[in-house]
């Protein structure tokens, strides 16, 4: 249904990891037992480093499109995603946790659907009664030698919605639901499982999706050639140009899939590729966004004189653009647990998380704050129950708390270890000054081939400090990453 009040996207953002494979690493792997993956060695996909999952793009994808916006006028987080890291903890609390958001907003996860992207925001903008975070983060595996593998991508989009300063408006929209499977992973499986490629797109695509985005167009009010923008996600080579075709779409429509520097993300991909033409759309354009899987949604947005003032600090585009290329499959085939290495003795610590502590401390932990003594203006990380200035010693109570996850720092002095175990060694570890005073020590990750200098820029990243895989519990903190901005 169309909206009927000035509802709509406010903000919007996006992330993607800065690991970039070539795909002809992935080809040459599997030469031996699958040479037909040459044909579709062009380009690069991005994947998760090992300190990385659906939960740590998001909040760096929200991040983003939040950018300076103020927070405190949020009330609900919602969080879609099929590559969640938890079943029954809730992944969008953990998310607002991260952003340092009021508590008494409402959360909510979306997923078991390829639509939860789409569907979760349609709902959201039909909804209209409050100012909302939608975020859609995944990363979809592929088994090692599959077409998937070579495909696929990891990424997410963030978008804000309300009345106040309006970028893309809800038009109108159709949806339809078909129990039509082309591909799925049960419950606790790791991998999908495809069903034949020219069945999904003749009697898939083909036939289930022009229907409603005719409906969609109707309700909307706009014709098929009016749409400067169609976004039609699928991990299928040339689908979007011929739903295009048979519904009248102009082909010079059909945004940038993100194939060549990205991969397919699975639920999260539509909302990615829209981030992404929203960045470049112009006031009055028309965009048309269709999601597949079991049916079909259709939104059909207008873009307002308000995007000029909404452009995201880096966008899809920036993450693009930032990248760390590799040759290394195996640092995939390992990040994506295809592959177990042994780490060796120093690998079996424990890393049971103390739940009782991580909540007593979710200030300092979560939403990474330091404490600013009032009395002597002391700003110390981590906070203990007194000043850490000999002088001072004043309680607590009367510190202030300041965030540094976006404060500017730069890297005091670091080292790269060797010895210690690190899932992605070196370990690098150093003191990162910030500009506020404040200087502690802290792990540096996405350092690259270049390696690190001392005064290099350092942003602030939200990962996995630890993984508890007895548990299989992943403990999250700040870590410092070299900023190419």
């Amino acid at each position: 249904m169309a909206t009927t009040t000035a509802y709509g996207i406010t903000g919007f953002g996006g992330y993607v990891p800065r690991w970039r494979l070539e795909r002809s690493a992935i080809a040459a792997a599997h030469q031996w037992m699958a040479p037909s993956l040459k044909g579709l060695a062009k380009g690069q996909r991005a994947f998760c480093g090992w300190d990385e999952d659906s939960i740590t793009m998001g909040v760096e994808a929200a991040r983003d499109a939040l950018s300076e916006r103020p927070r405190k006028g949020i009330s609900r987080v919602t969080f879609a995603s099929t590559t969640p890291p938890f079943a029954d903890l809730q992944n969008a609390t953990i998310v607002a946790n991260a952003l340092s958001l009021p508590r008494h907003i409402r959360t909510l996860d979306i997923g078991q659907s390829q639509r939860a992207g789409t569907s979760g925001l349609l709902a959201a903008l039909s909804d209209g009664s409050a100012e909302t975070l939608f975020v859609a983060s995944d990363r979809p595996r592929g088994k090692p030698a599959s077409v998937q593998e070579i495909g696929n991508g990891a990424g997410a989009a963030a978008f804000t919605l309300g009345t106040d300063g309006v970028v893309a408006e809800l038009l109108g929209s159709a949806s339809e639901s078909a129990m039509f499977v082309d591909h799925f992973r049960a419950a606790d499986g790791q991998y999908d499982y495809f069903w034949e490629e020219r069945w999904i797109r003749d009697e898939g695509y083909m036939k289930l999706v022009p229907p409603v985005i005719a409906a969609a167009l109707a309700e909307a009010g706009v014709g098929a050639k009016d749409i400067q923008h169609f976004i039609l996600p699928s991990s299928f080579k040339g689908i979007a140009t011929a739903v295009a075709r048979a519904t009248g779409i102009l082909a010079e429509s059909e945004a940038d899939a993100l194939t060549q520097s990205c991969g397919y993300t699975g639920a999260a991909h539509g909302l990615l590729m829209l981030a992404h033409v929203l960045e470049r759309a112009q006031a009055g354009e028309h965009i048309l966004l269709a999601g597949f899987g079991q049916g079909c949604d259709a939104l059909v947005l207008r873009v307002t004189d308000a995007i000029a003032q909404a452009r995201p600090r880096r966008g899809i585009s920036g993450a693009l653009a930032d990248a760390l290329k590799t040759d290394a499959y195996l640092r995939l085939a390992v990040n994506e647990g295809s592959i177990d290495p042994d780490w060796g003795m120093r690998a079996e610590r424990p890393v049971k998380t103390a739940l009782t502590e991580q909540y007593r401390s979710n200030e300092q932990i979560s939403h990474f704050q330091a404490g600013h003594c009032r009395a002597c203006g002391t700003l110390q990380f981590p906070q203990l129950p007194f000043c850490v200035n000999p002088a001072c010693n004043a309680p607590s109570s009367q510190f202030d708390q300041v965030a540094l996850a976006d404060a500017k720092a730069r890297v005091m002095t670091f080292t790269a270890d060797w010895l210690s175990y690190h899932p992605a060694p070196p370990l690098y570890v150093g003191f990162v000054q910030f500009d506020n005073t404040a200087r502690l020590m802290m792990e540096i990750v996405d350092v690259g081939p270049s390696g690190l200098e001392v005064g290099t820029p350092v942003n602030m990243v939200f990962r996995i400090k630890d993984m508890d895989r007895v548990r299989q519990y992943p403990r999250y903190f700040w870590k410092a990453t070299p900023s190419q901005a």
